[in-house]
């Protein structure tokens, strides 16, 4: 009868330990592993919102940038890492939607190895030229590419990132010619940009604005098929000579599958927090970006859309991840 009681105790308690985890949590210091350099808009996101959280939930959040392979240097860190909630990562659609159709090879599975906790932001892309190259309108540059073909390079943050998709859907919509130089996030990517070695990129608003106010480089179209409120005299690309062209970022928080419900429950319940913050959603909304939040289920349904879309994008195109 002991032998019993005690037996029966022993479940309860494994019953109840995910609960009681989840209303002490956290309890120590959590990861957010960043699968880009610093600088970019993935390092900006995370920084920005993992700072709120650990103000609000009394641990220490700590960064830890591992860029490499359109961010699977990353996602397989997180995805190997124990199902506890202490590793999370602040992914885009490069992680979550466009490497599985990229890469022949892939150490992990998003689908099942990550699981989705709050959709954070979206951002519009903007083509951004370095100011030699002679061209001041989408249509210009256009006609420039097809004069000269191969003649100018256009960088991105990674293969397989939303700035080397962007470039193939353009190449393959305008049928121009540009060659792609990766790097290992926006960065070093746009760094390349100003220095004029690379002559293009498609980037966040977030990464490019103060460069762009300060005349370093010059804007010629939007990605996304409505202009910005914060750029209102921006053309879009689908306006300017490119109809249907379409292709933004997006960013979301995702843990270690089999996380506990009722962690996943609370981090979705503090970034939403987060997001309604005055000086957080001040600061993204005046970059551009655009805010989301929302349930779990939310983003998990946009992801399960996005994957079909860059899967055709990739094969359309033939984007290959270098």
């Amino acid at each position: 009868m002991t032998r019993s009681i005690i037996t029966a105790a022993l479940a309860a308690a494994a019953l109840l330990a995910p609960a009681v985890h989840a209303a002490d949590y956290p309890t120590k210091t959590v990861r957010m592993v960043i699968a880009f350099s610093p600088g970019g808009p993935s390092d900006i996101l995370s920084r920005l919102v993992g700072g709120k959280l650990s103000e609000r939930m009394g641990q220490p959040f700590v960064f830890d940038n591992r860029p490499g392979a359109g961010g699977n240097v990353a996602g397989e860190i997180v995805a190997t890492s124990p199902a506890d909630g202490y590793t999370l990562m602040i992914a885009n659609n490069s992680v979550l939607a466009a490497n599985a159709s990229l890469y022949k090879k892939m150490t992990f599975n998003p689908a099942k190895d990550l699981v989705p906790v709050v959709w954070v932001a979206s951002q519009p892309n903007i083509l951004v030229v370095h100011p030699s190259v002679p061209a001041k309108s989408v249509q210009e540059l256009v006609s420039y590419l097809k004069s000269q073909p191969g003649k100018l390079n256009y960088a991105s943050s990674g293969s397989g990132a939303a700035a080397h998709l962007a470039g193939e859907l353009f190449k393959s919509m305008t049928k121009t010619d540009m060659v792609h130089i990766p790097f290992k996030g926006a960065a070093p990517a746009i760094t390349d940009v100003l220095a004029g070695r690379s002559q293009m990129i498609f980037a966040t608003a977030l990464s490019v604005k103060a460069h762009l106010d300060a005349n370093r480089l010059r804007p010629l179209g939007v990605t996304t098929l409505k202009r910005m409120d914060t750029m209102p005299n921006l053309p879009t690309i689908a306006e300017s000579g490119v109809p249907g062209f379409e292709a933004s970022t997006w960013h979301g928080l995702v843990a270690v599958a089999g996380t506990p419900r009722p962690v996943l429950v609370k981090l979705n319940a503090e970034v939403n927090a987060v997001l309604k913050d005055p000086q957080v959603s001040k600061f993204l909304e005046s970059q551009g970006a655009i805010i989301e939040g929302g349930t779990a289920e939310k983003f998990a349904a946009y992801i399960k859309s996005e994957i079909p879309k860059w899967a055709k994008v990739i094969k359309d195109s033939g984007a290959r991840a270098d």
